[in-house]
């Protein structure tokens, strides 16, 4: 009997997003394991059976994930949206990752003060055009992106000019007279003299855990799937949350249902009439929940991390499994 193919799961080869990307997994107790170094191109999940992992590039990720040769990859959401014009036909960004952030923009030379925004934009190439009769030159790596953002602003006089270096030296080198590019603080487009225009944010993109649509979703591969994306809700639940108990009086079911409307909490194991009340509330509301809950009768208000929160509805998991039936 031949064995059931792999759940395979890509992540980046090298460099920052792959170290990103195995310390997001090993958060959730998911270690990635490399095989014989860090040139064989196979790994595993440690404690978790069936599964493969694709060490690839992050563009080689993208067109995989479409194919349906890999069904989860960690992965740019530029990359997705540039590689990909149908890509919400292929694919689903389940969630983000907090790392890899960087945006895909539009700037301009600083030297046109009067060019804020993309309207602006449109009224230069018009006379661009008019004057040297030919099209506005952009310099981009982000062909299909820019046409799209283009496209929706009502900008058409222009060309691209494809980058294969450096494209925010692309003006001054005298190859274009604009650029689409991507950038994380804009010091290389400020040293370049280019200024970011006003509504010139194409995309805010960062890292991605991305599943293929047209993958093998068989039994197995989607059971697998239901425990990565479980350990993954469970530690992220942990990390934004924080369990907040307290001894409180009177009308309990209506004090937490107050507290819901107010904070967003829910009751860890129900309401019980007596003994501490513990809550789950966002971690970044704790401190005015717990003046909340003084203000209302309790003595004493403690605040504890929790490792994981493993819950029945796995939210992740919903998603995924409605785009693959």
């Amino acid at each position: 009997m031949s064995q059931a193919a792999p759940f395979v799961l890509a992540v980046p080869s090298k460099g920052r997003l792959q170290e990103n990307a195995n310390a997001f997994f090993a958060r959730a107790g998911l270690d990635v394991v490399r095989g014989r170094g860090v040139r064989d191109y196979r790994g595993a999940l440690a404690g978790m059976d069936g599964v493969e992992i694709a060490f690839l590039s992050a563009s080689e990720i993208v067109s995989q994930l479409a194919a349906g040769t890999v069904h989860m990859g960690v992965t740019g959401e530029d990359l997705v949206r540039e590689t990909l014009p149908d890509a919400d036909a292929k694919v689903e960004l389940l969630t983000p990752l907090g790392f890899g952030n960087a945006n895909v923009i539009v700037a301009v030379p600083q030297a046109w003060i009067d060019v804020r925004t993309m309207a602006d934009l449109e009224d230069v190439a018009s006379a661009y055009r008019a004057r040297r009769g030919e099209r506005m030159r952009v310099a981009t790596k982000y062909v299909n992106l820019t046409r799209r953002f283009f496209a929706e602003q009502g900008v058409t006089d222009y060309r691209i000019v494809e980058s294969l270096g450096a494209t925010e030296g692309a003006p001054a080198a005298g190859q274009a007279e604009l650029i689409v590019d991507i950038t994380t603080t804009g010091a290389t487009l400020a040293a370049n003299a280019l200024k970011v225009l006003d509504d010139g944010v194409m995309l805010r993109s960062e890292a991605n855990l991305v599943a293929s649509v047209t993958a093998d979703w068989n039994t197995t591969t989607r059971d697998i799937a239901r425990a990565i994306l479980g350990r993954i809700s469970a530690e992220e639940e942990a990390r934004t949350t924080r369990e907040v108990r307290a001894m409180v009086s009177g009308d309990r079911a209506k004090l937490v249902r107050d507290a819901e409307a107010e904070f967003g909490v829910r009751a860890i194991f129900g309401v019980p009439k007596d003994g501490p009340l513990s809550l789950v509330a966002p971690k970044k509301k704790v401190a005015d929940l717990a003046d909340w809950l003084i203000a209302r009768g309790a003595e004493h208000v403690t605040v504890a991390q929790m490792d994981y929160v493993f819950q029945a509805r796995n939210g992740l998991y919903d998603r995924l499994a409605a785009r693959i039936g």
